[in-house]
């Protein structure tokens, strides 16, 4: 089954791109196309998180020293990549 990407595909393409949902889904592409995006979506976002982590200091020793911190830090990291994904793999 498909994770929150794909899905979010699924409804963008039926909401604002229903020609393109409809022949998909006619031709039994569907599926192929949102397990490739549901993919391709969450090892971006695996890849965003990192990098992200890594430019703002956010360590194992971080989180050791201040937990809060760093799950602050981390969910602002994750929304960011998030809003990255959606924008622009997902909603294009």
């Amino acid at each position: 089954m498909y994770n929150r990407f794909a899905e979010k595909r699924r409804r963008y393409l039926r909401e604002h791109r229903d020609g393109i949902y409809t022949g998909m889904l006619l031709t039994g592409k569907l599926n192929a196309h949102l397990t490739e995006i549901d993919r391709q979506a969450t090892e971006m976002m695996e890849r965003l998180t990192a990098q992200m982590a890594k430019a703002q200091g956010v360590t194992e020793s971080l989180k050791a020293s201040d937990q809060m911190k760093w799950v602050q830090m981390m969910n602002n990291i994750r929304s960011a990549a998030e809003e990255i994904v959606l924008t622009e793999l997902v909603y294009s």
